[in-house]
């Protein structure tokens, strides 16, 4: 993600004191921006489900702030975690190979 765009949300969070709040709270508003979405996918709102993927991203980006971390340095780290991992898609799933 952008890092100038990272910084504009954590100063909107820190303007609102949510840099402060309960990082337990925060994990609600992520699961109900997933929910919303899994909403836009089920309506095929290509629209709405570009917006509600970014409201995750915001909320993470928050979650991440809450706890000391950088939702970049998140991301690098699950991105270094998967980068050779083999697997198969199944039912149009991808199934990484520890799993099947």
């Amino acid at each position: 993600m952008n890092d100038v765009l990272t910084e504009k949300i954590k100063k909107w969070a820190k303007e609102r004191n949510l840099h402060e709040a309960d990082p337990k709270a925060q994990m609600l508003k992520v699961t109900e921006e997933v929910g919303e979405v899994a909403g836009a996918l089920a309506r095929n709102n290509l629209e709405n489900l570009a917006i509600e993927i970014g409201d995750v991203v915001v909320t993470l980006t928050i979650l991440a702030m809450q706890n000391g971390l950088d939702l970049n340095e998140c991301a690098a780290a699950a991105y270094q975690k998967i980068l050779n991992r083999k697997g198969k898609m199944i039912n149009g799933v991808y199934v990484k190979e520890a799993d099947l």
